[in-house]
């Protein structure tokens, strides 16, 4: 049920360090280190005698010894020892070994064939260099619902007036038409707002007075990535195919869904902006307005979840879910390909 090959985000790169982290990515138990000389390792978290998780062994060198029997694996997952057995290290005595790489201050892995793990598929952010452009810190939720109910959260931008009431929302939110388009690789549900006043969460943000034209960019890229970004420019300078004015403000929050399993999410996120680049104070501000936000989102979605999983009575759509739904036909279309070549093979 999930897409394998494609990168998802495993961790904040420092997260990771010389310590055993016991994960669990699309159903499959991992464990995740760093070589003494920082290369990241992804090995299957289950050693192959009696699967004891190797989490709960020890990292030795650059080694993990399995805490039962001492059988030790390379980051490569081979057994390099057997001690009971020293002459003798069964063949089969293996554990899977997952690509991963640092980017972007992520660390990224790959869940499906080793052998089509290429970095140069990992989602590009533009400007991350920028030192324009202006990062937060960011964050991880764990969310206790499957990954495709944050996903379809993350292409309805009239959501915000009734969930994010004192941040996101603001006139035109609830009832403004919505445009949706498509790319091979996802889907934009988009409006421009003309002539409003800016959101709450904006108005200490932008650096002109009065009223704006605002753009709700809702974007949900493969595997599960959503890019939304949010324009705020003076009133009647905005709308599809306007270049930005001087006091235009750009903020694009990048948020990162891996599926956990049938019924979590890991979900982690943060904000580009092109305005106060070393501005720590605003970094702040935003950070912590995300994570209020991101934090309301939870509680309706872990009962979303919950609702339509023992739903006793149809449930209905309305228009708001055509990007949705074409997202996940997508995805849909995606997940066969691959189970198609997969069989072929």
């Amino acid at each position: 049920m999930y897409l394998k090959n494609c990168w998802y985000v495993a961790a904040w790169s420092a997260d990771i360090g010389r310590t055993l982290k016991a994960e669990t990515f699309l159903g499959e138990n991992v464990v995740l280190y760093r070589k003494q000389d920082g290369t990241p390792v992804a090995l299957e978290d289950a050693c192959p005698h009696r699967k004891l998780p190797l989490s709960c062994g020890n990292l030795k060198g650059d080694t993990v010894e399995c805490g039962y029997h001492g059988l030790t694996f390379d980051g490569a997952g081979t057994c390099v020892a057997a001690p009971t057995q020293a002459s003798a290290i069964p063949r089969r005595a293996a554990v899977k070994s997952y690509p991963v790489v640092d980017r972007y201050r992520f660390l990224w892995i790959w869940m499906g064939d080793p052998a089509l793990a290429d970095p140069d598929k990992i989602f590009e952010i533009p400007n991350f260099d920028d030192p324009s452009w202006g990062k937060t810190d960011g964050g991880v939720m764990d969310i206790a619902c499957h990954y495709l109910w944050v996903c379809d959260n993350l292409l309805d931008p009239s959501h915000v007036a009734w969930v994010h009431v004192t941040s996101f929302a603001g006139a035109g939110t609830d009832d403004e038409p919505l445009n949706l388009d498509r790319h091979d690789t996802g889907v934009v549900v988009s409006r421009w707002i003309a002539g409003k006043p800016p959101s709450p969460y904006y108005a200490k943000l932008v650096r002109f007075d009065g009223l704006c034209d605002r753009l709700q960019h809702y974007e949900m890229c493969l595997p599960a990535i959503g890019v939304n970004k949010s324009v705020y420019t003076p009133e009647g300078t905005g709308g599809y195919g306007a270049a930005p004015v001087p006091e235009t403000f750009i903020n694009i929050s990048y948020n990162f869904m891996t599926p956990i399993d049938a019924d979590r999410t890991r979900y982690f996120w943060f904000q580009h902006r092109n305005d106060h680049a070393d501005d720590a104070a605003i970094s702040t501000y935003m950070n912590d307005g995300a994570r209020m936000a991101f934090t309301e989102d939870r509680e309706v979605l872990e009962k979303v979840h919950e609702g339509m999983k023992h739903a006793t009575t149809p449930h209905i759509d309305l228009g708001l879910d055509a990007g949705a739904k074409s997202f996940r036909q997508m995805l849909d279309r995606a997940i066969a390909a691959e189970a198609t070549a997969q069989v072929a093979e």
